[in-house]
């Protein structure tokens, strides 16, 4: 059985599509790109090839408790062609409740810091039920958490209690 306390999150990344991306400053980039998306040096999802910079593919995957920022590559071939690092606390914790779904777009950053183009994307933490969790103390809570919100608030937001 999994141990609740180190186990990672499961993130699903759905990248949606990408716009105004240039190859060599001048040249609008159309097709052949895919997007790698990397929660931690060893933790990576990559959507398949595309004619235009538009893939509506969802990506599963961990979120280590150490990373504080999603990288997307955008390639073409074998080429990044622009990178842009999404803050983890833009999607997941503060108040934000379970299994919310944040769109995002960011702005990609060439190889040498030049702006070239902005990616769209949405971003789901997928929380996992604790299996045999009992409430405790309070009465009919359901062993489930909101990411970044503590126990004591949860409770008062969820049950209503002074």
């Amino acid at each position: 059985m999994e141990n609740p306390a180190t186990s990672m999150p499961l993130i699903e990344v759905t990248v949606i599509s990408a716009e105004g991306l240039l190859l060599h400053r001048n040249h609008p980039l159309k097709e052949n790109t895919f997007v790698l998306v990397r929660s931690d040096p060893f933790i990576s999802r990559s959507t398949g090839m595309a004619t235009h910079p538009q893939w509506n593919q969802k990506l599963v995957m961990e979120l280590p408790p150490h990373a504080r920022f999603l990288t997307v590559e955008v390639h073409s071939r074998s080429k990044i062609v622009g990178t842009a690092n999404i803050p983890v606390s833009d999607f997941m914790g503060g108040f934000l409740p379970e299994n919310y779904l944040s769109f995002l777009s960011y702005r990609l950053r060439d190889a040498n810091g030049e702006k070239n183009g902005i990616v769209n994307l949405s971003v789901k933490v997928k929380v996992k039920e604790a299996a045999g969790r009992s409430g405790g103390a309070a009465a009919g809570w359901s062993g489930r958490t909101w990411a970044g919100v503590p126990w004591m608030a949860a409770r008062f937001l969820i049950m209503g209690l002074p």
